[in-house]
């Protein structure tokens, strides 16, 4: 379980004041999958770093239970001088993992080829992601912060990753950053919606996703 209380965050950026999270009190319930929507821009990808401890709330308190994966999908998690092989073994000292048993997990899962054994500085987007999701899911976390990366690659990778996103969700919790409304209904049992810096929480899928395109609809008309 992960608990908001009364969080905030405010970046000022070249002089202007944008507020991401304004006093948000959320409960991200165990041993099930929670959808974060809302517009880019709206601050899900600093939501996501402020559950995993990357980033610390203005004021406020997260409280959590059990092991947290780090953002899945965030590039900064790797060296960009070390390989992927010498990056996955790296995590799985730090986290108290075979090495062995995650460098092959990965190799296998993420399909880089060669790349694998070359500098994540010369990895497309792309494959950071793949290496990050199958990094992380290689890890037994209580809970997985993952963001937009099950969308990465062809059709039978992606598939390949819902596959084992949902094998993982059979004893663990997510929380789940993305645009694709099928993996919502696919993968999730909630919704929050971020939207100027509030967060939104329904039990309802589809009435979470609604106001999600509601919100969306009236900004292209804006």
């Amino acid at each position: 379980m992960i608990e908001l209380r009364n969080v905030c965050k405010t970046f000022v950026l070249k002089g202007r004041r944008q507020v991401v999270a304004d006093n948000i009190s959320a409960i991200f319930p165990d041993n099930q999958a929670v959808a974060v929507l809302g517009r880019n821009g709206a601050g899900k990808s600093t939501l996501l770093k402020l559950l995993a401890g990357t980033m610390e709330p203005d004021s406020g308190e997260i409280l959590s239970t059990g092991h947290i994966s780090w953002p899945v999908g965030f590039a900064g998690s790797f060296h960009p001088e070390l390989s992927g092989l010498q990056n996955t073994r790296f995590i799985a000292r730090v986290y108290g993992v075979d090495t062995d048993e995650l460098a092959d997990f990965v190799a296998d899962f993420a399909e880089l080829g060669q790349h694998f054994y070359l500098p994540i500085r010369t990895y497309s987007s792309g494959m950071k992601s793949r290496l990050a999701f199958g990094v992380s899911m290689g890890i037994k976390f209580d809970t997985y912060l993952v963001d937009e990366v099950t969308a990465v690659g062809d059709e039978v990778f992606r598939s390949k990753s819902e596959a084992l996103f949902a094998e993982r969700m059979q004893t663990s919790s997510a929380i789940m950053v993305t645009h694709t409304m099928a993996q919502v209904r696919k993968l999730c049992q909630k919704v929050a919606v971020l939207h100027e810096a509030k967060l939104h929480f329904f039990d309802d899928i589809e009435e979470g996703i609604q106001m999600h395109q509601k919100l969306m609809k009236e900004r292209r008309k804006a």
